[in-house]
């Protein structure tokens, strides 16, 4: 309910103003109270108070990502930049293997060319000189005869120079082998970039490989090439000398149980077993071969130009008596048998094969012992790749492998040498 009351005074002395007083009265309303939930309250008030926490939690999320992003996005530019390098190295390969054939193609067509063109004009001015002996006497034909003949015999001698000096023969085994290798090298890294995941470390090893390729099987001939008549015998190498560099470590591993990384005690008993017998009868057999290989082929390179020379002079004293046709004939007719025997024989090549043979072994040698050099055995490859690699380059099985390693430990043990080769290729 609400009450009005209203008073008015008049005043007589201000009869023309007048107040006007009100006054509202409000019940009083009984006070009436309510209870939050106290988990309401809690989550409103971490909602409200936690509004900065997430939105930095968020922050974190997103930089945490940005950062993952740009380590993904700066992992595939670095391996982008790998592949692409491997494919430069890749091209440079391929014009390598085509520039090798080339000119192999090219020196063995060289050889043959040069082998019958110096018998055909051995064996011309052979004749001219027996022409000359039979008929005797003199007079200006037989005069050019023996002038021909000689002159013959000189362009021979001058030709069996270059030849020998040369051996087209021995220049077209290196570019076999260099062509094979550098195929070897081409599928290498095809491998690598087929398989994923390549680093830095695979371009300057694939760069290394190539400069040492070069190095090992010269293209050009004045200057860079290869010594055909060595003092001594020495086999052949093509890899770089970081290939089998390993950083060893000092402290050695105890004794291991079971396999780690594919190694054990047993493949490695195996694998010094099959270094030795590689050593002790695979190397030095080559290298034998080899040494024997170079004294025939400087033996025949002598031999061939200085019976020439002596036809050449020879041819001028023919008609002067008997002995005088005797001997540019046998000089010639031997001559030609001697350059058949080195150019045809091909014994520069054989020779370039014994060199190339000596250094694979050489290499399996290094392979072998450099890894069973690193104690780190997660370092190394793994022991049971390894061995199958080894079985197929010496041309046996990974059974076989483990019988050579056998054989040669019970021939060591009973104090007597193997009989029987590692390879099974050469």
């Amino acid at each position: 309910m609400v009450s009005l009351q209203t008073s008015a005074l008049v005043s007589s002395s201000c009869s023309s103003i007048r107040t006007v007083s009100a006054a509202i009265h409000v019940p009083k309303l009984p006070r009436l109270s309510f209870r939050v939930p106290q988990l309401a309250k809690t989550k409103l008030v971490e909602e409200f108070n936690g509004t900065k926490d997430r939105t930095q939690l968020q922050n974190n999320v997103l930089t945490e990502q940005t950062y993952d992003g740009l380590l993904q996005k700066t992992n595939n530019n670095t391996k982008s930049k790998v592949n692409i390098q491997l494919y430069a190295i890749l091209e440079a390969v391929a014009d390598r293997i085509e520039m090798h054939q080339n000119i192999g193609e090219q020196r063995d067509n060289w050889n043959t060319l040069l082998l019958n063109s110096i018998n055909m004009i051995t064996l011309t001015a052979t004749t001219m000189a027996g022409v000359v002996a039979a008929t005797g006497g003199a007079g200006a034909p037989l005069l050019a005869l023996k002038l021909s003949s000689a002159l013959l015999f000189s362009a021979a001698t001058g030709l069996l120079l270059v030849m020998n000096k040369i051996q087209p023969s021995q220049l077209t085994e290196e570019q076999r082998n260099a062509t094979r290798l550098f195929k070897q090298l081409k599928s290498h890294i095809e491998t690598t970039i087929a398989i994923g995941n390549p680093s830095e470390e695979d371009v300057k090893s694939a760069m290394e490989k190539v400069l040492a390729l070069d190095r090992a099987y010269p293209l050009p001939l004045l200057g860079a090439m290869l010594e055909k008549f060595p003092a001594t015998f020495e086999p052949a190498r093509w890899w770089p000398s970081t290939q089998f560099q390993r950083e060893n470590n000092v402290k050695v591993q105890s004794k291991r149980m079971g396999k780690v990384n594919g190694w054990s005690e047993e493949l490695e008993m195996e694998m010094r077993e099959v270094m030795e017998v590689v050593r002790r009868k695979d190397s030095e057999d080559y290298d034998r071969l080899g040494n024997i290989a170079l004294k025939i082929n400087k033996t025949l390179a002598i031999a061939g130009p200085l019976l020439t020379g002596v036809a050449a002079v020879g041819s001028t004293f023919v008609g002067n008596g008997s002995w005088a046709a005797f001997v540019p004939l046998v000089a010639g007719s031997l001559a030609a048998a001697i350059n058949t025997f080195e150019h045809g024989g091909q014994v520069g090549m054989v020779f370039e094969m014994y060199r190339t043979s000596a250094g694979f072994f050489n290499m399996l040698d290094t392979s072998i012992e450099s890894t069973l050099g690193e104690k780190d055995l997660e370092r190394r490859e793994n022991g049971e790749l390894f061995e199958m690699k080894m079985a197929l380059q010496l041309g046996r099985s990974v059974s076989q492998l483990r019988e050579l390693s056998s054989k040669s430990t019970s021939c060591s043990l009973e104090g007597i040498d193997i009989d029987e080769f590692a390879s099974k290729l050469f």
